[in-house]
């Protein structure tokens, strides 16, 4: 065993003996450890069973002891504090009044400094010592001779301040200065000594006893290096508790205050020249916090300060690191507490001399004010174009000064004859709007679409369609809008519904926005406008923090940087809102709207001189199946007792082409209703597939039957089986769609209410969410039966008026039967002519015991179903043909864990067989 074992050994029996405590009384050195380490882990593990003790124990041990060598000052372990307790945020929580406008706790400054300091604290021992050290008992003076005599001595001074100098005896040196002492050996060497030169330096300096009292975060007595100073022994204990003062710091010596140290010297100037040095016995003792004041606003350093007597808010305000740029300091306000316990404002201007001297008081509350997002001298450019944002006003400047051209400053798809100018009227931020062409205004700059732009003008481009791509960055700049908003609405108690944003819009696109809610459906006096007459989707809804973030078009960069992604209606919501917001008592709101043949209806501003082509061209223009003969222009007229509707005809092609008297100038909540074309009617088609001379797609004209298709499709060829054919159309497979939903709808509240159970008993629940994902699953077809073979004899009554998008399929000659359902072996059988329906089940095994033989049932081959409705149906031949389909349901009162599929079979069959049916479309 080697000798560092046998140590190491022994060590672990002296901690088995006296404990781990007492540890210290056995020396183990960094190398014993390193050998422990070394050992097999087999190796530590004996040793460590052999005298109970943990290895990690060990560990923690040596590196307490290690530090502890490594510290000859034996300063306490004080854990690391937090920036700020729990209990002061609290606090400050509870107050409500300490908080800055964002409702965040305001926290005390400075205190940030003994956040996270180190668990133990080693002032700095080598560094160089003043002239004016203080040389006392302990300290070590190192002296080197040279030139006739080489020595080097290492001297200690004795408790009584005596320096024992080898061959010159006993030198006093209590009371003196590392300069003096210096001079004094110096002297005596140089007298004593002949031809010997004399280098003098400190050596280990001696540890003094401290006191830290009052409010310190661990108040004690601390053994600090002779060199330590007022802020180190704030170090050590932890640093001021969160009532101390900061800039009351004492120092007593000998019970006397001897210095004051303002620690926001320090952090805000940095400025130590007060940080004394300390002496053994020395008391740091920190008084209470004296009175505060808080801060907030645009400041750059939002806090509570600790207050001096006589200082101002100029003296604040330097504290707080001075103002931020956009900063109002003349509407700045300090709250105080007055005699009767109320709080007071007072209103104070920062960028007066009267209100820079100010005296602080304890309890204040500055608030410094921000100053207005407002330009005054800037035009806002928006929409789509290609450098949207803020630029300068010059006086005299007009449309074609801001877009000189139309290719290089609009984006490809901008609308060139509808655009907005928005003005602010008045100082209460009223504003007007008016109309111009882009294209006239930039083509023609004589023209009245040149508009003279103002100061504070907002310029609208919109995009000539509303469908946008590539809106992603919108996107993701919403969601960060809406995130702000809602934290801003949570942080200020706001307890209005925060569904907030669908997260459908993003998915499908910020479109919907517009399109939806703000496009689809308006209301104007009253009277909600809307494509259709159903209800609004939740996913259509646009939540309030959307609407919110649109009201800050124009001042927000991000928004205008973006705004060549917005469509027509989200580009108009804000200028609407305000329009309808400034509608006072006595006053119609300046909006209007247009419906009906038009390619964007909804509400629009009344612009300035505002006439019906005008509407018309703010819409975006009129669709192909427009009536412009006449159109309707619904118009309310209000008096001071009552209100009355009247209904104006408009020739819109006079009127778009400003013919004198028919272009209607319009007033506010005009309704504009396009017409449409009479016995108009959109693109139109069938399609015709299968066996006939020409099969394809055909456009149809209203009321066009499918007989006089089939006579333009050529008719049938020779190989066509008629009985078979297959006619869907979509608007019945949109009503099976619904007719589906409903039928799993009810189902599903009959499975919870258990009353589709027969007996009552509990269904199982497998089974029922089985059959509800079956259900659920099921296709839609829209099959329509016909009577083909009818139709083509020219049998009127067969015949049917076709609609867009039906489809005919005609099969070629059919000869198989099949047979589904609770059969041995489910087949198909080639069709025999005078074969019954029970010799057709003997071909297929014949039913299952499980089959339910009282309602076996026949899909005809055009799609109808036959059921037997007297004994002599099951041997007659003629009842079957080919492309039959023969079914056998199940019997499901036959196991009662299948009682539910009772209702749904024949869905499951009927759809099973039409789409085999027609699985060649």
């Amino acid at each position: 065993m080697s000798f560092i074992k046998r140590k190491i050994i022994l060590a672990l029996a002296a901690l088995l003996s006296f404990g781990l405590v007492q540890a210290e009384a056995v020396t183990i050195s960094p190398q014993m450890v390193e050998q422990f380490k070394s050992l097999p882990k087999s190796e530590q593990l004996r040793l460590a069973e052999q005298y109970g003790i943990d290895p990690s124990q060990l560990t923690s041990a040596k590196s307490q002891s290690s530090t502890q060598n490594q510290n000859n000052y034996n300063t306490p372990v004080v854990q690391p504090r937090n920036d700020q307790s729990d209990d002061s945020q609290k606090q400050d929580d509870d107050l409500g009044f300490l908080k800055d406008d964002q409702n965040q706790p305001l926290k005390r400054f400075g205190y940030e400094m003994f956040a996270g300091s180190p668990t133990t604290f080693a002032p700095v021992s080598d560094a160089p010592v003043p002239s004016n050290y203080m040389v006392g008992p302990g300290d070590t003076i190192k002296v080197q001779l040279y030139g006739k005599d080489n020595e080097q001595y290492e001297l200690t001074v004795t408790r009584e301040g005596i320096l024992q100098f080898p061959g010159l005896g006993p030198i006093n040196v209590n009371g003196l200065s590392f300069s003096e002492l210096r001079d004094l050996l110096s002297k005596q060497i140089k007298q004593q000594m002949i031809g010997v030169d004399i280098n003098i330096t400190m050596g280990e300096l001696r540890s003094i006893r401290v006191f830290l009292a009052g409010d310190a975060y661990k108040p004690g007595s601390y053994t600090v290096s002779s060199l330590s100073t007022i802020t180190q022994a704030l170090f050590v204990s932890g640093g001021v508790s969160d009532i101390g003062s900061l800039r009351n710091i004492q120092l007593k010596r000998q019970g006397k205050v001897v210095a004051t140290f303002d620690l926001y010297d320090l952090l805000l100037n940095g400025d130590s020249s007060k940080d004394l040095s300390l002496r053994s016995g020395d008391v740091v003792f920190i008084p209470a916090m004296g009175p505060t004041i808080s801060v907030s606003g645009d400041v750059q350093r939002p806090a509570i300060y600790e207050l001096k007597p006589n200082e101002n808010l100029i003296d604040v305000v330097k504290m707080a690191a001075g103002l931020k740029p956009g900063a109002y300091p003349k509407s700045s306000t300090i709250e105080r507490y007055n005699r009767d316990g109320l709080k007071s404002i007072i209103n104070v201007d920062l960028t007066t001399s009267a209100g820079q001297k100010f005296v602080a008081k304890d309890g204040d509350y500055l608030r410094v004010k921000s100053a207005s997002s407002e330009y005054d001298n800037a035009i806002t450019l928006v929409g789509a174009a290609v450098r949207p944002g803020i630029y300068q006003w010059v006086k005299g400047q007009k449309i074609s000064s801001l877009i000189p051209t139309i290719n290089g400053d609009l984006l490809a798809g901008a609308d060139l004859k509808y655009a907005l100018v928005v003005r602010q009227i008045n100082d209460v931020g009223d504003i007007k709007v008016l109309q111009f062409s882009p294209a006239r205004a930039i083509t023609d700059t004589a023209s009245q679409d040149n508009v003279l732009l103002m100061p504070k003008d907002k310029v609208v481009i919109f995009n000539a369609s509303n469908h946008i791509r590539n809106r992603y960055e919108l996107n993701r700049l919403v969601k960060d809008r809406v995130n702000k908003i809602q934290k801003i609405s949570k942080t200020k108690g706001n307890n209005s519904d925060n569904s907030l944003v669908n997260t459908d819009l993003f998915q499908s696109g910020f479109s919907q926005l517009g399109q939806e809610k703000l496009g689809q459906r308006h209301q104007l006096a009253g009277v909600v406008l809307a494509k259709d007459d159903a209800a609004p989707q939740e996913s259509d809804l646009v939540s309030t923090e959307v609407e919110k973030m649109l009201l800050q078009l124009f001042n927000d960069r991000g928004l205008i940087k973006l705004s060549s992604e917005f469509n027509r209606q989200e580009l108009l919501y804000p200028i609407i809102a305000t329009l309808k917001t400034q509608s006072r008592a006595g006053k119609e709101a300046k909006v209007v709207a247009i419906n009906g043949e038009i390619q964007y209806d909804g509400i629009y501003p009344l612009v300035e001189k505002a006439t019906v082509s005008d509407l018309i061209a703010a819409a975006g223009g009129l669709k192909e199946g427009a009536y412009i003969q006449r159109a309707e222009l619904t118009r309310t007229y209000t008096d001071a007792d009552s209100s009355s509707i009247a209904h104006l005809n408009v020739n819109v092609k006079q009127a778009m082409d400003h013919e004198a008297g028919a272009d209607i100038s319009l007033q506010p909540r005009d309704v504009l209703t396009v017409l449409k074309t009479p016995e108009w009617q959109e693109t139109q088609s069938v399609e015709i597939r299968g066996e006939v001379k020409f099969p394809g797609n055909y456009s149809i004209r209203r009321g066009e039957t499918l007989e006089q298709v089939l006579t333009r499709a050529g008719g049938f060829t020779d190989n066509a089986y008629l009985p078979s054919a297959v006619f869907v159309r979509d608007s019945i497979k949109k009503q099976e769609e619904i007719e589906i939903k409903q039928m799993a709808d009810q189902l599903r509240r009959d499975i919870a209410t258990r009353g589709i159970s027969k007996d009552g008993t509990v269904v199982n629940y497998d089974d029922a969410q089985k059959m509800l994902t079956d259900l659920e699953h099921i296709k839609a077809v829209g099959r329509l039966v016909i009577d083909l073979p009818a139709i083509s004899l020219g049998i009127k009554q067969a015949d049917l008026q076709l609609e867009d998008k039906d489809v005919l399929y005609v099969p070629a000659q059919k000869q198989i039967i099949s047979v589904v359902g609770e059969v041995q072996h489910p087949s198909t059988h080639r069709f025999k002519s005078g074969m019954t329906l029970n010799q057709y089940l003997e071909m297929a095994g014949g039913a299952r015991k499980r089959a339910d033989t009282d309602r076996i049932y026949v899909i005809k081959a055009d799609g109808s179903v036959m059921m037997p409705h007297n004994s002599f149906w099951f041997s007659s031949e003629d009842n079957l043909s080919a492309g039959d389909t023969i079914v056998v349901p199940l019997d499901t009162e036959y196991k009662d864990n299948l009682t539910l599929w009772s209702q749904v079979t024949s869905i499951f069959y009927n759809s099973a067989v039409a789409l085999a049916a027609i699985a060649n479309l």
